[in-house]
């Protein structure tokens, strides 16, 4: 019997931030191998282990391949015309009794790696109506997004290391040699890094812990969790007081420089030096080494964030980066050009009509809107609490809060009480265990793929598209089919029309931009339908477009698709003014939001340190809750430990490999200790997402060593006041032994 024949397929990974190429070979239907691809333009053949367990995840036995119905207590398969009947039958009713309000709608992490699910999210959200939108950024990554858009007119203008051209590079509460970077794509960090130092650059890690990435660098500086706002003010300080602000090219198209100095004044580094942890000398020689670099950067991620002054120290990692002469130069922070869906390529150049909050609040604890959401912590609130729009029902879009959210056992509790639930999930995990109705997605190998968010964020500029690895099964709609259906429901119309819906909905949006030209576009994209069509049509009226035949050499989809490996589009360069869309064409370095939450970081400068906080941390075999079912990635050593400084473990009485009780408020979990000179005194580290014990859930690896949920010990109510964002980093708890 002849041997199937093995061919090769280009794909980008989804399963993180690095978004790498991958060459998969298939025989007969099966994957064969998984390897970087060597012709990749942007990750040039990198690879880490989550991209070779995409295998796992697209065989994975506990994989939904069909949806399934809560009949009875339990979830049995159903085919897709049953799941819409059911959908049908029971939403409609609970919009018309309650208000669109009444349904809530909640999207996850994986969403921003799936072209159909990130591109048709909005459209769901837009139909649905609802002020009840939730999603992961209020776990993770608000406060740098508000920073953004208040600096620079948009939310995800974002600056990014220009890392291939720096020389100092100086990283606050971020692990890319874990995440090869987080709200910065740049696969083989270590690679790049290595590059740094070998030519003559330093790197610099400041974090509680001796993470991966400060193993490598040229200085580790461990400072108290929570106190990164307080440094970084103090530093701005240094930089007023010693005359070392340098603000270059960009003194003509900044405002606010003179609140900014006032408003840091007070943060001299002998005042902020206890509270970080740090010595003030050390405060000032980290300021004044930035400021006589050539080319450096300052890049703060996820321990910036997840803290009580989250914007706050988003906002002055960007200050830092102005006042010093290295935003939007070659080497120092850069913004990415992204060749489709960038509103900062959009629009007329250098201003625009900027960004709003708070234009609905939170009905229950009255938090302002961010971004169009409100934060996620607030969910079970929303949910239990009686009156006007009291949340109803509940659509989750690849989302896992009862895992990912603080207080996770509430949200499970309260998701029981709903009148109806839907996820749209590959798992029947913690949360949709609580669903009515769970809608399977496709296998990352059967969907066609091109990142929307990522290239925004990339450290070069690029624009690659992969196919499917294979065809998808029989019958099983696409996400944005799935989606479109959902959408076509809550506004009433049958579930059936979605495809139709579509249509008028780009139709709609075309219109609004090329106007007397919408018909000529809309017939030059007619052979493409979904995501594609919407991919098509910024791609080709991008700022590398063909602009629909005007400028023959520039993209398309059809370009892409056939170039091996993707396109490459060069190097970061200079983008200011062009970059801004901010009213008044300015970098913004003092809005009043955050000078006012500046004062209110000077009020708590002297407020006592608690004895123990704990922080999270990232492994790379894992990224949040949805990788611990898959072989390649579950096997090796227990990663869900408690690290533990040894002079903390002696008095402590906490032995290694022995159980310990972490506990906030009455509420507890237990975790093997891990003894680690990396730690720093007084702080203790419990990774992210794990938990894996709740009942009804069906992950039969992962429940094996279910691990436990750092956020079943937060605090729900912790928030940084302006993005939203929860807080999951420094805080106080207590240890002993567990019994």
């Amino acid at each position: 019997m002849t041997a199937p024949q093995e061919t090769s397929h280009y794909r980008i990974c989804p399963l993180c931030e690095a978004c790498c190429g991958l060459e998969v070979r298939t025989a007969g239907g099966k994957v064969t191998s998984i390897r970087g691809a060597e012709n990749d333009v942007f990750s040039r053949g990198y690879i880490c282990p989550k991209a070779v367990a995409l295998k796992d995840l697209h065989e994975d036995p506990d994989r939904l391949r069909a949806p399934m119905i809560k009949r009875d207590g339990r979830h049995v398969p159903a085919s897709w015309d049953e799941a819409f009947a059911e959908i049908e039958r029971r939403l409609p009713p609970i919009l018309a009794a309650h208000g669109r309000d009444a349904v809530a709608l909640a999207f996850g992490n994986p969403a921003a790696h799936k072209m159909g699910l990130l591109l048709y999210t909005p459209r769901l959200a837009k139909a649905l109506g609802s002020k009840n939108v939730y999603s992961a950024s209020t776990l993770d990554q608000m406060p740098k997004q508000l920073s953004s858009g208040l600096m620079f007119g948009h939310w995800l203008s974002i600056a990014v290391p220009d890392i291939a051209r720096c020389d100092h590079l100086l990283i606050l509460g971020a692990n890319p040699m874990a995440s090869n970077g987080s709200m910065w794509t740049v696969p083989d960090f270590r690679g790049k890094a290595k590059a740094l130092r070998a030519r003559g650059g330093r790197m610099i890690v400041i974090d509680p812990r001796r993470t991966e990435t400060a193993q490598i660098a040229d200085a580790h500086h461990a400072i108290r969790p929570g106190a990164d706002a307080f440094l970084l003010a103090a530093m701005v300080q240094v930089l007023f007081a010693d005359g070392l602000v340098r603000l270059g090219r960009l003194e003509p198209h900044v405002a606010g420089l003179d609140a900014l100095s006032e408003g840091v004044a007070p943060f001299t580094p002998e005042r902020v030096a206890e509270r970080c942890g740090i010595a003030a000398d050390a405060i000032r020689s980290l300021a004044r080494e930035l400021a006589a670099a050539r080319r450096a950067c300052v890049y703060g991620r996820i321990g910036t964030c997840t803290q009580r002054y989250g914007t706050v120290a988003s906002w002055l990692i960007d200050v830092l980066n102005v006042l010093t002469g290295h935003l939007d130069e070659p080497g120092g922070a850069m913004f990415p050009r992204s060749a489709a869906f960038a509103h900062n390529t959009q629009g007329k150049p250098g201003v625009g009509r900027g960004i709003t909050t708070a234009r609905h609040k939170s009905r229950v604890s009255g938090a302002p809107e961010v971004f169009g959401e409100l934060p996620m912590t607030l969910l079970a609130e929303e949910i239990e609490t009686a009156g006007p729009g009291q949340v109803k029902a509940l659509i989750t879009v690849a989302s896992n809060p009862v895992l990912s959210s603080p207080c996770g056992q509430r949200i499970g509790e309260a998701l029981d009480t709903l009148d109806f639930m839907v996820s749209l999930d590959i798992y029947l995990n913690e949360t949709s265990r609580h669903a009515d109705v769970i809608l399977p997605g496709l296998s990352p190998l059967e969907d066609s793929h091109y990142d929307v968010a990522f290239p925004q964020l990339s450290d070069r500029n690029h624009a690659r598209y992969s196919a499917p690895v294979f065809a998808p099964p029989a019958g099983h709609p696409p996400e944005w089919q799935t989606m479109m259906r959902l959408a076509a429901i809550v506004r009433g119309r049958r579930a059936d029309e979605a495809l139709a819906y579509d249509d008028e909905l780009t139709s709609d949006e075309v219109r609004r931009l090329a106007g007397d030209h919408t018909e000529a576009v809309l017939k030059a994209v007619s052979k493409r339908s979904g995501p594609e069509r919407l991919l098509e049509l910024s791609l080709r009226s991008g700022p590398y477009g063909d602009q629909f035949g005007l400028k023959p050499d520039g993209l398309n989809l059809d370009k892409i698709s056939a170039a091996p490996g993707g396109i490459d589009l060069g190097e970061l360069q200079p983008r200011m003014p062009e970059a801004l869309r901010t009213p008044s064409g300015r970098i913004e370095l003092a809005a009043a939001m955050l000078l006012g939450d500046l004062q209110h970081a000077l009020a708590d400068l002297e407020a006592a340190a608690p004895e123990f906080v704990i922080i999270g941390r990232r492994d790379v075999r894992s990224n949040n809750s949805w990788m611990h079912n898959l072989p390649t990635l579950a096997k090796g050593p227990d990663r869900c430990t408690l690290l533990v400084n040894p002079a903390d473990a002696q008095r402590l009485k906490l032995r290694d490999g022995a159980m310990a009780r972490i506990q906030r408020d009455g509420h507890a979990v237990v975790a093997p200790v891990e003894l680690s000179d990396a730690m720093r005194p007084g702080v203790v580290s419990l990774p992210h997402g794990w938990g894996h014990d709740r009942p009804g859930a069906r992950l039969s690896l992962a429940a094996q060593r279910p691990g436990a949920s750092l956020n079943d010990v937060l605090d729900d109510n912790l928030r940084d006041p302006l993005s939203g964002n929860a807080v999951l980093s420094g805080v106080a708890v207590t240890i002993e032994a567990a019994t």
